[in-house]
């Protein structure tokens, strides 16, 4: 229930809704309160007790929660209902439209205080700029959404924890990103607070930054975790559509508590249509343990699959990503001018700021083809790029790698003493302490 106002702003609206109704202070108190009682109350002197507000607003006509709080009775399932709307929006992939709609629904949170309307909107829109690739101003939305609700319970707060966390490793920050998830889980799986939905998003988000630090047995686990945890919902679209249909007819009946209900099983269906998506990550996990087994055919089919879930309207920076290692199969596949066309693409959607280890993967791979069509000068151009985009991510184990081929091609075109500074380079970031190793693994689910 929604905190009541205090005794002189509910006496104020006792009196305004009063006058209104050409009541008079007798006439409002009786059978069961005295003229004195009322007068006292309007005058803010006296907290009224339920059932006294009971009494008043079946007099005046009004529901107990606008009598309580100022706020119409409808108020509250109303914004629920238009933030599943926005919730279809946003997954049907028209991000700029989500983003207004959520926009003005926080202000209309805000200005009722309703917090839990508050978060919602703010994680909408926190995931609107994910998806735009506004990665700070992600960032800043799910800060505040974790604001809002700092007491609520830890699951509670997950989505917007795991958004910040997101938002930071497509910056580039794979520790911090890191951090931030494996300790959440901990204080989860430790504290017994086994909530499927928020494990199940933490596990898929941190796959990307376990792979781009080189943690691959960790990610390979998360992705498993993360499948076991995986709802089985038919066609959650369908369903969500279906409680919102339900929803709406209901509160043209006045049947708020249903309304509801129906409103939550609308939001659940599009939280797991959210889940779905970052269930791409588990796909894209396994298409990269295909190829390191050299099965690149199926690998290539659940990249292909993984970038068919995220699709490049809804999420042009997850897509990309998962592109980068698609055009590493299909250049292993023999198919470099494919391969090597769809990076080019790719480039357009990376940088330094979004999306920093894939965008040196992007240019590392391009090298690789460049070097296999013996264009020397092309493939260095490419490894001194993605060097210069690893070194500003601290990727140790791919700037490692990326330094151990730039050396290569320095010796082989005869610049040897340039080679033996690359290969140091390596080196040094291949033994530096703590960078390419982490602290103990989360407490496991019980699954």
């Amino acid at each position: 229930m929604a905190k009541r106002d205090d005794p002189a702003t509910i006496g104020r609206r006792v009196q305004q809704l009063r006058r209104e109704r050409g009541l008079t202070q007798r006439q409002l108190a009786e059978p069961v309160y005295t003229p004195a009682y009322i007068s006292t109350l309007e005058s803010g002197r006296v907290r009224p007790s339920d059932d006294a507000l009971r009494h008043l607003a079946g007099r005046l006509g009004v529901a107990f929660d606008e009598l309580a709080t100022g706020r119409p009775a409808r108020l509250a399932t109303d914004l629920r209902l238009r933030l599943t709307e926005a919730q279809r929006t946003l997954a049907s992939g028209a991000t700029e439209e989500a983003a207004r709609q959520y926009a003005g629904l926080l202000t209309e949170a805000e200005t009722h205080g309703l917090p839990d309307a508050e978060y919602t909107a703010l994680l909408g829109l926190g995931e609107c700029a994910l998806d735009t690739g506004d990665l700070t101003a992600a960032r800043l939305h799910f800060e505040r959404a974790e604001q809002t609700l700092a007491d609520a319970p830890l699951p509670a707060r997950v989505p917007a924890l795991r958004g910040r966390a997101v938002a930071h490793y497509l910056a580039g920050e794979l520790r911090y990103a890191v951090y931030l998830l494996e300790t959440t889980l901990d204080e989860l799986n430790r504290g017994g607070l086994h909530d499927p939905d928020a494990l199940l998003l933490l596990y898929a988000g941190v796959i990307g930054p376990y792979m781009d630090m080189g943690a691959h047995a960790r990610a390979a686990q998360a992705a498993e975790f993360a499948l076991a945890l995986a709802p089985r919902a038919a066609d959650p679209a369908l369903v969500a559509r279906m409680h919102r249909s339900v929803a709406r007819t209901l509160l043209a009946e006045g049947r708020i508590a249903e309304a509801d209900a129906s409103l939550a099983k609308a939001a659940e269906m599009y939280r797991q249509l959210q889940i779905r998506t970052e269930l791409a990550n588990c796909h894209w996990m396994r298409g990269y343990v295909y190829a390191q087994n050299g099965d690149l055919e199926r690998a290539e089919a659940e990249l292909r699959s993984a970038q068919t879930m995220l699709s490049a309207q809804r999420a042009a920076l997850y897509s990309s990503q998962v592109a980068v290692e698609l055009a590493d199969v299909l250049h292993r596949r023999g198919r470099s001018d494919e391969a090597a066309a769809l990076l080019h693409d790719v480039l357009g959607d990376l940088s330094s700021e979004r999306g920093a280890v894939h965008a040196a993967a992007a240019h590392r791979l391009l090298g690789r083809i460049a070097e296999a069509a013996r264009d020397t000068e092309t493939a260095e151009e490419h490894y001194v790029r993605a060097l210069s985009l690893l070194e500003r991510a601290g990727a140790a184990g791919d700037l490692a790698d990326l330094c151990r081929l730039l050396g290569d091609l320095l010796r082989r075109t005869g610049r040897t003493e340039a080679a033996l500074d690359a290969y140091r380079t390596g080196l040094g970031h291949r033994t530096a302490p703590g960078t390419t190793t982490l602290g103990p693994a989360p407490a496991q689910p019980p699954l």
